[in-house]
């Protein structure tokens, strides 16, 4: 991609770039190519206060403390020279490091300093959300949502970057479709992403989470559920009017619509190659706003 193209698409430097930044395993330093990190003052180090990471367990923190109090920091920080202040340093990954480090009562960290715009230092907190390890599926769908709709990346341009699979990605973004109900379940851990995943296609899916999550259902089970209901619990259709299961470029067609139309969006193909695209909105306001969309009043 050209320089004009990242520019147009305010990219700054692009995603592979940034994930650049974000790989800490580096090699063993030589004279020919010095490791370029360096020990700072705890105390010359802040927040970044766009950090999407907003929420820090403190048994976690504490956990994280005491291994740095016997082991040392042994991943730097990526920072930034203070955009206001100068002489402190912006953390841009590693916030969860150095509050554990303060716990731990460490008086330097090892950083990497940056020269990062605004919204690279956004794009790279997002980036850093999404690999955390205990993010459940819906914080990791609306990163990538975040990712795709502040800065224009596609799912196959994360998929690479990130080292995902499309489908993965695809799947995940789907379950934002989902009630706000649903997707706090999934959030709480009362459902599964399985369990989420089974429930996109539901006309009824609060309904049915409800259930799920009663009777204990397990994945397998919530799947039967669905079917039945979609069926409307009546006698087995003609094999002619039975759902076709839609193939994986359609369903990331889907996604990818629904993600920029922030609206559901299911597509239909017939025989003949022809097909519906049915977009579905929440109230008149997205009404209004997909009427302006489509007569090109953007």
């Amino acid at each position: 991609m050209t320089d004009s193209k990242l520019a147009k698409r305010g990219l700054g430097r692009g995603l592979s770039a940034l994930m650049a930044d974000m790989d800490l395993a580096e090699p063993a330093p030589t004279a020919a190519a010095p490791r370029d990190r360096t020990m700072i003052p705890i105390e010359q180090l802040t927040a970044n206060p766009d950090q999407p990471r907003r929420s820090f367990a403190p048994e976690a923190l504490q956990e994280l403390a005491d291994s740095l109090r016997a082991r040392g920091v042994l991943q730097p920080l990526i920072v930034r020279p203070h955009p206001q202040d100068a002489g402190l340093y912006q953390i841009v990954a590693g916030e969860r490091r150095w509050r554990a480090a303060q716990m731990a009562q460490l008086h330097e960290m090892p950083v990497i300093i940056r020269e990062l715009s605004d919204t690279e230092v956004l794009e790279i907190a997002i980036i850093e959300n999404i690999q955390r390890a205990d993010l459940n599926a819906i914080e990791e769908a609306a990163s990538f949502r975040q990712l795709m709709d502040r800065f224009g990346h596609t799912q196959e341009r994360l998929a690479e970057a990130l080292n995902k699979s499309r489908s993965h990605i695809a799947n995940l973004l789907r379950l934002l479709n989902l009630p706000d109900p649903v997707q706090d379940m999934v959030k709480d851990g009362k459902i599964s992403s399985g369990h989420a995943r089974a429930l996109v296609t539901a006309p009824n899916a609060l309904h049915l989470a409800r259930k799920v999550v009663e009777k204990g259902l397990s994945v397998r089970e919530t799947e039967d559920l669905v079917r039945k209901q979609s069926a409307g619990e009546s006698a087995p259709r003609p094999a002619a009017a039975r759902r076709v299961e839609k193939d994986a470029d359609t369903r990331a067609l889907e996604s990818d619509l629904s993600a920029h139309l922030k609206m559901g969006v299911a597509i239909t193909h017939s025989g003949d190659g022809a097909g519906t695209i049915a977009i579905s909105y929440r109230d008149l306001d997205q009404l209004d706003a997909l009427c302006q969309l489509l007569g090109g009043n953007r």
